[in-house]
């Protein structure tokens, strides 16, 4: 099975057409109206910060694609974490609520309306867990 370098521009494809058929995801996030940046921070090995764009309507994503900045796309919402913890995140060794209670990532954006669907956060990530990953960093 071919595995997908992370972080990549194939990975984040990979990441949309495996969302766009988790029939969980869809119907845990049949309401969701936003658009996300997912961004991997400076450090442990990460030169510059490293962006995703993910755009989320009503239990499908629209659009993903890597990003040269993060002044590309202005969002509704950002994360923000270094390598490691979106490394366990994608392994599902990390609830995303959790993590961001914990400080582990940074929320920008209304956390009470990402309170709303902690069911769709996590099946956001357990589709993040079933693509071949290799970790390049």
């Amino acid at each position: 099975m071919e595995k997908y370098k992370f972080p990549s521009e194939e990975w984040i494809r990979a990441y949309k057409e495996e969302l766009n058929k988790n029939k969980a995801y869809e119907e845990a996030a049949k309401d969701w109206e936003g658009d996300f940046l997912f961004i991997i921070s400076p450090g442990e090995g990460v030169e510059k910060e490293i962006v995703f764009y993910v755009d989320l309507w009503h239990g499908k994503c629209r659009e993903a694609c890597m990003l040269p900045s993060r002044e590309a796309k202005k969002t509704a919402f950002v994360l923000e974490g270094p390598y490691s913890n979106w490394k366990k995140l994608i392994m599902g060794q990390l609830d995303p609520i959790h993590a961001i209670m914990m400080r582990k990532f940074k929320l920008e954006g209304d956390m009470g309306k990402i309170l709303r669907y902690t069911k769709a956060a996590s099946e956001l990530v357990k589709t993040a867990s079933r693509i071949p990953t290799e970790f390049t960093i």
